[in-house]
């Protein structure tokens, strides 16, 4: 059993949308409506309601989807010879090795324009994880490929990276 290899530097970023945790309780929050209506009270909804059992067994997976989807964090981590971003509790770790890694700088970016919004994207400007915010790291690869890492303390990130790997520029 192999030992994890211990972290040079770690950040976890939740995803702070407020609107958008609002607008994702809206369907659990109106089944459990429903179920209130129909199972507490009696009174079955529409001309072919469901059943008690399936308004019970919806309600109960539609919170848990939500409960999922609003608990997820961006954690990255410089660990010797590697760096791992994942969206825990959604995506597994993607892992880039240190030597892959032509330069690093911090930019400043616009999360909508630039990238389409938050979480893993993929455009022509290449792959981005992002959290929240508009700071984050851009890192060249020897692929040609581009990766920006979203953080709320890109300075220190950029720093683990080129202190771990001098062959890595910053630019």
């Amino acid at each position: 059993m192999s030992m994890p290899k211990q972290s040079i530097f770690r950040e976890e970023q939740s995803f702070d949308l407020k609107w958008q945790r609002l607008l994702l309780a809206i369907p659990p929050a109106s089944i459990s409506l429903l179920l209130i209506w129909q199972v507490i009270l009696g009174h079955p909804w529409g001309k072919q309601p469901m059943s008690n059992a399936n308004v019970i067994g919806w309600t109960i997976f539609l919170w848990l989807v939500y409960l999922r989807l609003v608990t997820i964090r961006l954690v990255t981590e410089v660990r010797p010879g590697e760096l791992a971003v994942a969206m825990q509790g959604l995506w597994r770790e993607r892992r880039i090795s240190l030597d892959t890694i032509k330069s690093a700088n911090v930019i400043t970016y616009d999360p909508a324009r630039d990238y389409g919004g938050y979480g893993i994207r993929t455009t022509r400007r290449g792959k981005a994880y992002i959290a929240g915010g508009n700071l984050g790291v851009r890192l060249k690869l020897d692929n040609g490929g581009t990766v920006v890492i979203g953080s709320s303390r890109p300075d220190e990130l950029m720093a683990a990276i080129i202190r771990h790997d001098a062959s890595v520029s910053a630019v």
